[in-house]
């Protein structure tokens, strides 16, 4: 038994000292941010892999806005690589393997496809696969009543104006605007069909210049595994889909099955990247890199919901832990980022979570409470709230016993539910409005946390950073008091 003389220090035990700024606007500095050793952000935060905060919606809006969400694994393997193509398909400026229809289906059976997959149009192909028209929602409106088949209402390939693999995305909107056209099929010299270009994805790069994007310019997406060896097929099937990064899901990060996990996912897929955690200390952190993980996550028992050091009695007060895993890092010399999990209430939090040396952080509780994130709005006294749920909560650990085995919600059994130890709990938080509306705030303080240190980028505010200690008197003082709040 031993005990540690120095004090674990968590957000509100430390403030970060003004220094000496050049910057003259919060608009001069720079928010970017490496993810893993080969994804960048263009600000760093994420979505934490939780069941009432990340899954399509979600996702698609982190990503839009310069971040990146996490995908929860609380599904089955279908429904989370479903959403994970849905995440993928819905910007690019080439639609790789669009939705199509057979020329001899119904139009109801068109319009049952697009109500499914969400799209305002199919390619249509004959029985030896070839392409022969293109259908749209607006051929559907205004089919005459005595049109039954697809073949009678599409337009036909004859008629369609068509594009090149090699055409650029200025050619494409002229040509779009030109023939007045909303999808532009993509054909290879020999009539195959190799992608449809449409209007959307032409105008959403102005619409999210900072969108995360992979290297065929699709919004980029990450999801959830676990550690057991039935995982591989969920990430192999997640990889064929098109995920971007894998999320190890478990607690304590720091074991045998987690490290030896890592090792087995970055020597069957060699390109994938795979973020391990969490961990929160020093050689949690080191054993994780040398297994050869591509990012760390850091965080025991700091998110809002999660009980772990109360039922456990173990952890790390949050900024104490995020300094201990950037030293361990450093000591094996993989150069790999840490990303700050849970704690994060204000940005103020993740202003001092970046400069004590992590590079991005995820956020759970804060985006619970968004239009993006999963459930309905209730409402209580006249005010909106949502669920929000820790991971390891009685609920959760149910929901995620009943995936692994495959069965719903009726094969529960009181039995069960007595075995489940929870290390979390399910609460409600206000209603936040659009994600979107959650970041730019978020960002706006980080953007003035970056000018109060003097540093144009989040490197240049860690080499500078300084934290003093504060007693109960200095965090009273740095909230508002001595006012009645209206």
């Amino acid at each position: 038994m031993k005990i540690r003389k120095i004090k674990g220090l968590t957000f509100d035990d430390v403030l970060l000292v003004p220094s000496r700024s050049s910057i003259t606007s919060r608009n001069d500095v720079v928010t970017s941010t490496r993810l893993t050793r080969t994804i960048n952000l263009n600000i760093p935060i994420i979505s934490a892999n939780m069941d009432t905060v990340t899954e399509e919606a979600m996702a698609k809006a982190m990503a839009e806005n310069g971040g990146i969400g996490i995908i929860h694994r609380f599904m089955s393997i279908e429904h989370q690589t479903k959403q994970v193509r849905n995440v993928k398909r819905c910007q690019g400026f080439i639609v790789e393997n669009p939705y199509e229809i057979n020329q001899d289906a119904s139009i109801d059976d068109a319009k049952r496809l697009m109500k499914k997959e969400k799209v305002g149009g199919l390619v249509v192909k004959d029985n030896q696969n070839k392409l022969v028209g293109i259908i749209t929602s607006r051929d559907l409106l205004l089919a005459p009543g005595e049109f039954n088949e697809v073949k009678d209402v599409m337009t036909e390939s004859r008629n369609l104006v068509v594009a090149s693999p090699d055409i650029t995305p200025e050619a494409a909107r002229i040509l779009l605007y030109k023939h007045r056209l909303e999808k532009l099929p993509v054909l290879d010299e020999d009539g195959n069909l190799k992608g449809l270009i449409t209007a959307q994805d032409v105008v959403k790069p102005e619409m999210y210049p900072n969108a995360t994007l992979d290297e065929k310019g699709r919004l980029c997406v990450g999801a959830a595994i676990g550690v057991t060896s039935g995982e591989m097929e969920r990430a192999r099937i997640l990889i064929e889909a098109g995920v971007d990064v894998l999320v190890l899901d478990i607690a304590h990060g720091h074991a045998d099955h987690c490290i030896n996990m890592v090792k087995r996912l970055k020597s069957t897929f060699e390109n994938i990247q795979v973020i391990a955690g969490n961990v929160a200390t020093e050689s949690g952190a080191f054993d994780l890199a040398e297994a050869g993980a591509d990012a760390i996550k850091v965080g025991i028992g700091p998110g809002s919901i999660c009980t772990t050091r109360i039922v456990t009695g173990y952890g790390v007060p949050q900024l104490t832990a995020i300094m201990d895993s950037v030293k361990g890092v450093q000591e094996s010399k993989k150069n790999i980022p840490i990303i700050a999990d849970g704690g994060v209430r204000f940005s103020g939090d993740m202003v001092k979570a970046l400069a004590a040396g992590a590079e991005t952080v995820m956020v759970g509780s804060l985006f619970a409470g968004t239009e993006e994130a999963p459930g309905s709005a209730v409402i209580r006294d006249g005010q909106k709230f949502k669920v929000v749920r820790g991971m390891a909560s009685l609920g959760a650990a149910m929901g995620r016993k009943l995936t692994e085995r495959g069965e719903d919600e009726s094969a529960e059994d009181q039995e069960d539910w007595d075995k489940v130890i929870p290390e979390g709990v399910e609460a409600v938080v206000p209603y936040r409005g659009k994600v979107e509306e959650v970041l730019f705030q978020l960002v706006g303080g980080l953007r003035s946390g970056l000018s109060y240190g003097g540093g144009k980028t989040i490197r240049e505010m860690q080499e500078k950073a300084e934290f003093i200690e504060i007693t109960p008197a200095g965090y009273r003082e740095s909230r508002p008091h001595d006012v009645d709040r209206v």
